[in-house]
C-alpha cells in the first residue's frame, strides 16, 4: 500500500511489537477471515457498534503496524491482539517427533487469533457446507458483492460482510440467483434471524457456546467447530465430518492414504489442547493425500 495512498484517508496508526515469531500470512490464512494482499499485507473489515470499520496489517521489524478507518476502526483496534493471536504462545505446543516436529519447526511464527464475531464467520461457513471449497468461496463472494457494503479506507475492493438485518428477510429465489441452493439458504436465513443469539455465544463457555450453535436449525458439527475455530478462538478445535481432512491427516502423521473421524481424532488426541494448530501446520504445509475417485470432492457435512 503506497505511504501517500494511506496518508490521504482519515488513518490512526499504531505499532505493535510481538514477543517471539510472527507471520502475518499464516497468522490471517489459519484465521479464515480478511483478505490477505500480494504485498504481504492482510486487510481485515466488520461491522461493530460504533459503525463499519477496516484495518490494514502491516509486517515491519519492529512488530506490526496496525492502520484503521471508519466509525468503527477504533473499536475493531481493540481487537487486534484477539485477530493476530498475540495471546497464542506457539513454544506451548508440543508436536512430538517426526513430521509435525519439521512442521511446527518451520512454522514457528503461526499464530492462532479469532474474530469473536460469530455471525461473520458462519456464513461462509454455512455457504461451505454441502458442496465444494471453490464452489463455496465463488458464492460467499457474490453474496459479498450483492449484499455487503464497501468498506471505509483505500481498498475500493473491500467490503464489509453482509448485515443479519439483509439476509434475515430474504426469500430462497434470492439466494438461488447466488448459487446457494435450498438447503444452505434456509440455514443462511436462520443465522441471520438467530444472528443476536449467535453473537451471545461468543461470551459463553465453550460448551454452552456449542450448545447455541447446534440449536440453530441447519447447523450440524461441522460448522459449530469451524465457528469456535476462528471464530470463538478454541484452538483445540476440530470439525468432524469432513470429506479431506480425515484423509490429510492419516496421511501426514500415519502414512495412510485414506483414514476417517475416528483415524483423525486418534491421531490427533495426543496434541490436546492445541488439536487445531496441528491440523493448521498439515494443512498449510503443502501436503495431499493421495487422491481416488473424483478429482473434486463435494462436502456432505453440516
Amino acid at each position: 500500500m503506497p505511504a501517500a495512498l494511506i496518508a490521504s484517508a482519515l488513518v490512526t496508526a499504531l505499532v505493535l511489537g510481538i514477543n517471539g515469531p510472527f507471520d502475518l500470512r499464516r497468522s490471517m490464512r489459519a484465521l479464515g477471515a480478511g483478505r490477505l494482499a500480494r504485498d504481504g499485507t492482510a486487510w481485515y473489515a466488520a461491522s461493530t457498534d460504533s459503525g463499519p470499520g477496516t484495518l490494514l496489517f502491516e509486517r515491519d521489524t519492529s512488530g506490526v503496524a496496525v492502520s484503521r478507518w471508519g466509525a468503527g476502526g477504533e473499536e475493531l483496534l481493540d481487537d487486534v491482539g484477539r485477530i493476530l493471536g498475540l495471546d497464542d504462545e506457539p513454544d506451548d505446543f508440543d508436536p512430538g517427533t517426526g513430521l509435525l516436529r519439521d512442521l511446527h519447526s518451520r512454522a514457528r511464527g503461526l499464530r492462532l487469533g479469532s474474530t469473536g464475531r460469530l455471525f461473520d464467520m458462519i456464513v461462509p461457513t454455512v455457504i461451505g457446507q454441502l458442496v465444494t471449497t471453490k464452489e463455496a468461496k465463488a458464492s460467499y463472494a457474490r453474496l459479498v458483492r450483492s449484499l455487503g457494503t464497501p468498506a471505509p479506507g483505500p481498498n475500493e475492493t473491500l467490503r464489509i460482510p453482509p448485515a443479519p438485518s439483509a439476509l434475515a428477510t430474504l426469500g430462497y429465489e434470492d439466494l438461488h440467483r447466488l448459487g446457494i441452493e435450498r438447503k444452505r439458504a434456509q440455514t443462511l436465513i436462520e443465522c441471520a434471524r438467530r444472528a443476536k443469539r449467535i453473537e451471545e455465544a461468543a461470551t459463553m463457555d465453550g460448551e454452552a457456546a456449542r450448545k447455541r450453535l447446534l440449536a440453530i436449525r441447519g447447523v450440524g458439527p461441522w460448522t459449530t467447530e469451524s465457528v469456535m475455530g476462528g471464530g470463538y478462538g478454541d484452538r483445540d478445535a476440530i470439525p468432524p465430518g469432513d470429506h479431506n481432512r480425515p484423509h490429510l491427516i492419516s496421511w501426514a502423521l500415519a502414512g495412510e492414504p485414506r483414514g476417517d473421524d475416528a483415524r483423525m481424532f486418534e491421531l490427533l488426541e495426543a496434541f490436546r489442547p492445541n488439536r487445531r494448530r496441528a491440523l493448521m501446520l498439515v494443512k498449510q504445509s503443502g501436503i495431499h493425500a493421495p487422491r481416488y475417485g473424483p478429482k473434486t470432492a463435494i462436502r456432505t457435512h453440516l
